[in-house]
């Protein structure tokens, strides 16, 4: 099954803990304190795989965790870093924000040994010896590891193809695409037998190839989701050419002209640019309609037509029509039989030399802005009184009581010093907080005292 489109969450790995840890030894009365840092989280990498063609492997599983960093050991010992995961994404993969739709980075590469980190593990906390001062000799307390970043994330895969493939279904498009490459669509006499997007690579000769992608299920209201044309619309994004191909002869009961603007029109609806994307003509089916295939001039079967009296579904009107207005509107035609490979050739020749002279594949910039860790301001912090209760919330102070071991009494005075030196406790004095009062934070209360 083609899947080209999936959306999963990443999380990278928790940063272990610091470890509150002194150092005991035969004979050495105070060794002072050794506690290790804590391990760095696993990040999340992301590496294009040029054998994967599909996001399926994203349809079942939507989670990706990698793992959390060790916390640290006595004697000083820092605590084992998690492990990297590795997430292998198709060549062409788009990784965008699930929020915003902003893209991140463009997995695009033609080597397939583009790597990017999406999410970094967080950083391993400080053990107790990083707190050791002339003044507090034995701090009981260590730092906690910093959380891995997490993101909801959509993968959209477009296809890198130079050339694509467009018009109604059954014009010839994944018939054309069997003959010029090595590529086997599916090709049957009903519309969607093409169900997704096929890619094929055209040797012209010697050095000299191209890509070529079918793109299915384009009809009129496909760019508001008729058909199957609204998912595979993004493949077109990148091809540096279109190929628009009309059925010439009218046998499926439809005007060539009117099948021609209505697909024009679908372009410009999803996409302006694409209407203005260099685009050729081709007439596929003429062996139905003329004598013999030629790009130089038309020998049309019945010479005695008379185009005043004919109606308008005769399939040699409907060609004669189609070609006058493609040449009055500027675009290059070229009339194939891609059944009988009738002037495939000269049509192959003709986009190997256009795409010498078009820019490369298109690649997208990111517009990603990273959303900043709220870690709060003590201002921030939400203070309310319930009598002689006093609540305060806020993610500064919950952060910092990570930090903090409320069993230890030197732990207990850092934590005082950081509210008061962080104005918390002149915020409480000025809202009418009195001695004995109770001060609630989270699942910690103690009294206060002036």
């Amino acid at each position: 099954m083609f899947v080209d489109k999936a959306e999963i969450t990443v999380k990278a790995g928790n940063g272990g803990n610091g470890k509150v840890s002194f150092h005991r030894e035969k004979y050495v009365s105070a060794g002072g304190p050794d506690g290790g840092d804590g391990g760095r989280g696993g990040s999340i990498i992301v590496r294009v795989d040029t054998n994967m063609s599909t996001l399926m492997d994203f349809r079942y599983k939507r989670k990706y965790a990698a793992s959390n960093g060790a916390d640290g050991t006595a004697n000083n010992k820092k605590g084992k870093d998690g492990k990297d995961l590795e997430i292998r994404v198709p060549d062409g993969t788009i990784i965008r924000d699930v929020e915003t739709g902003a893209v991140i980075i463009d997995m695009s590469n033609s080597t397939g040994e583009k790597t990017f980190k999406l999410a970094r593990g967080g950083t391993g906390g400080w053990g107790n010896q990083h707190f050791a001062t002339p003044t507090r000799q034995a701090p009981r307390f260590a730092k906690a590891g910093l959380p891995g970043e997490e993101l909801d994330i959509v993968l959209e895969l477009k296809l890198l193809a130079d050339v694509g493939l467009i018009g109604y279904p059954n014009v010839g498009k994944s018939t054309l695409l069997s003959v010029v490459s090595k590529a086997h669509p599916k090709i049957a006499d009903y519309h969607f037998t093409t169900l997704f997007p096929n890619l094929g690579v055209v040797y012209v000769s010697d050095g000299n190839s191209f890509t070529m992608a079918d793109i299915p299920g384009i009809i009129e209201g496909a760019s508001d989701g008729a058909g199957l044309g609204h998912d595979f619309l993004r493949h077109i994004d990148r091809c540096r050419l279109l190929v628009h191909i009309v059925d010439i002869s009218g046998s499926e009961g439809r005007n060539p002209i009117e099948d021609f603007k209505t697909i024009n029109d679908e372009l410009k609806k999803y996409n302006s640019e694409l209407a203005e994307r260099p685009q050729i003509v081709v007439a596929n089916k003429c062996d139905l309609v003329f004598d013999g295939i030629t790009n130089k001039q038309t020998n049309i079967k019945n010479d005695e037509f008379n185009q005043e009296n004919a109606e308008e579904t005769n399939p040699v009107n409907l060609a004669t029509n189609f070609e006058k207005y493609i040449t009055e509107h500027g675009y290059k035609l070229f009339k194939i039989s891609a059944a009988t490979h009738a002037g495939v050739q000269d049509l192959i020749n003709y986009i190997s030399h256009e795409l010498k002279n078009l820019p490369p594949v298109v690649h997208y910039e990111s517009d990603y802005v990273p959303k900043q860790k709220i870690q709060g301001k003590p201002e921030d912090l939400v203070i309310e009184n319930y009598d002689d209760v006093w609540t305060i919330e806020g993610a500064w102070i919950e952060r910092l009581m990570q930090n903090i071991n409320f069993s230890d009494y030197e732990s207990r005075m850092f934590f005082d010093k950081v509210l008061r030196n962080a104005g918390v406790f002149k915020r409480l004095e000025e809202m009418g907080i009195k001695s004995g009062d109770t001060i609630s934070i989270y699942n910690i209360e103690f009294e206060y005292e002036e």
